[in-house]
This record gives C-alpha cells, sequence and structure tokens, in this order.
C-alpha cells in the first residue's frame, strides 16, 4: 500500500532507531517513523482491504518520516472517522501501548491504584488516560515541573508528584496508601528503583522504556519482600505476535477516541523539514503530549 502521509507520530523509539539501539537495525541511510495517518494513493496486486483515497494509519517500523510511505497491507487500519490526520498520528503507539499494559500484562482491575513516571510525555498522558477510561480508582501522575503536573491534573491524574523536587518513594506511598497496585515506567533511569519500592503487596510494575537514557539495575529482593511482579511492555512485538488481538485493540481505541472517550494530547505539529528538531525535543524532555510532522 502506498500512502500519502499526512502526519507522522514521533515516539521514543525513532530516537533509539536512528542510533542503532532499537531491536531493529535498518540500514542506512533511512528515514525513521513508523506511525503515520495519510491517504491511500496507490495499492499492489492482490490489496483488498483498503483502496486508493482511502484514509488509513499505518504502523511500521520506520520509513514514514516522508513524503510517501510503502508498508504491507497488514499494517494498514481504517482511520476512526472524525479523528483528524494529526490527532490518528498520534494515537496508536502510545494508546496500543498502555491497553496492551494494561488489559494484558497488568491486568488492571477497576479500582485498583495507578502510579504513572514521566506522566506528561506521550506514553505518560496515553497511560492517564487509559487508566482513567478502564476504572483505575487513583491515577497518580509524577513529572519534572509544575507546567508538566498541570497538564496531567487536566487530564484526568488525581494526585500528583514533581519528582524534581519531592521524594518519589515516600509521596507514591502516601498518595496511593501504602503503595500503587501498577506502576508505568516509560522513563528507567534513577526512577525506577523508588517507583518500584513504593509498588503494592501483589503490585505490576510494567517496564514500558528508558526515556531517561540509563537502563536501572534494581534489587530483586523487593520483588520477594512485595510479592510483586515486574513485567515488560513491548507492544511493537506484540503486534507481530500476535496480530488479531493487536487489531482487536487498536479498532477500541479508535472507537474510544471517534466517541470523545480518549482526546490525545498533540502539543506541536513540526513542518517535515524540522524533524531533526522534533526528535531532540523529544530527547530533551521538553514535549508534553504528542508531536507529529506534517510534511
Amino acid at each position: 500500500v502506498l500512502v500519502e502521509v499526512k502526519a507522522a507520530g514521533v515516539n521514543f523509539p525513532d530516537l533509539l532507531i536512528i542510533q542503532g539501539l532499537y531491536q531493529f537495525k535498518p540500514e542506512p541511510p533511512f528515514s525513521p517513523g513508523g506511525e503515520v495517518a495519510g491517504v491511500v494513493r496507490a495499492v499492489g496486486e492482490g490489496v483488498t482491504r483498503v483502496k486508493p483515497g482511502d484514509d488509513v494509519v499505518a504502523l511500521g517500523i520506520w520509513g514514514g518520516f516522508a513524503e510517501l510511505m510503502l508498508i504491507g497491507e497488514d499494517r494498514v487500519l481504517p482511520m476512526p472517522e472524525g479523528v483528524s490526520y494529526d490527532v490518528a498520528a498520534a494515537t496508536t503507539t502510545t494508546y496500543g501501548t498502555m491497553v496492551h499494559a494494561y488489559q494484558d500484562r497488568a491486568k488492571l482491575a477497576e479500582g485498583e491504584t495507578v502510579l504513572v513516571l514521566g506522566a506528561a510525555g506521550g506514553v505518560g498522558t496515553a497511560a492517564i488516560e487509559v487508566a482513567k477510561r478502564m476504572g483505575a480508582g487513583k491515577i497518580v501522575a509524577a513529572a519534572s515541573s509544575p507546567e508538566k503536573l498541570e497538564v496531567c491534573k487536566s487530564i484526568g491524574a488525581d494526585e500528583v508528584i514533581d519528582d524534581s523536587r519531592e521524594d518519589l518513594k515516600k509521596r507514591a506511598k502516601e498518595l496511593t496508601g501504602g503503595g500503587a497496585d501498577v506502576v508505568v515506567d516509560p522513563v528507567g533511569g534513577p526512577y525506577s528503583e523508588p517507583a518500584l519500592r513504593a509498588t503494592a503487596w501483589n503490585g505490576r510494575f510494567l517496564v514500558v522504556g528508558f526515556a531517561a537514557g540509563d537502563i536501572p539495575s534494581v534489587p530483586l529482593n523487593l520483588t520477594l519482600l512485595k510479592g510483586c511482579a515486574v513485567v515488560g511492555v513491548f507492544w511493537g512485538s506484540f503486534l507481530a505476535r500476535e496480530p488479531k488481538a493487536a487489531t482487536a485493540q487498536l479498532r477500541q481505541i479508535g472507537q474510544w477516541v471517534a466517541a470523545g472517550e480518549l482526546s490525545p494530547l498533540v502539543s506541536k505539529a513540526y513542518p517535515l523539514a524540522d524533524g531533526a528538531q522534533a526528535l531532540r525535543d523529544l530527547a530533551d524532555r521538553k514535549v508534553t503530549g504528542k508531536v507529529v510532522l506534517k510534511p
């Protein structure tokens, strides 16, 4: 399927892949970008799911920061009706990650408490919204500035922690009544261990990514003492290994967005020529919610 790209979401794996640090290592030169929304311009022989003129979301691994993207039919989905290209391009990866994380990995139950690290970023804002949609009892958001924490409150966080000034473990325990049932960690680095120490008995600590740059080592005796589980979340692999289940979740997300039950925060749209700057801003943690590139 040949897709004319109208908007491309900017995600942390895009940073990793251009550094050669991602699980997939394309041969240079290549364009990063794995999440686009656009219009089908042409289809190859045997393609039946979409036709020229259809609005679609396309999910690749790279190649999306471009005017045109060529991608297999199995990686293309109809775009939800009534949703803009910018929002469609900013939804799939982060919301797909968090629905998979809560439903399949954490088995999040209604009324449970959730602690979200890096809560003003793309994964973090999705984590807050999806937890609220799935009936979490209390959502505690941790971020690094008052401005970011205000964003978290505006999208549904019940309590907030300024992790640049406050003791993350102590405040998280206080705000969750002893510990969080589910911890969402897309940050890593020095934040992981205090958050693991703030996990409740029978809690689930979700390893989503390492935006802080360092992959942490944590004392495994904590999992024994707390009876908690450290659980990996790799949505891209889930999409490849269990496409039917992943596609069903994406359709559900599309319905929630179209109905206004989820409202992805797109804080900025960069022209395609400024793609390098968008990646730098993401690396420097200057991005709130999601940003997109516009050819």
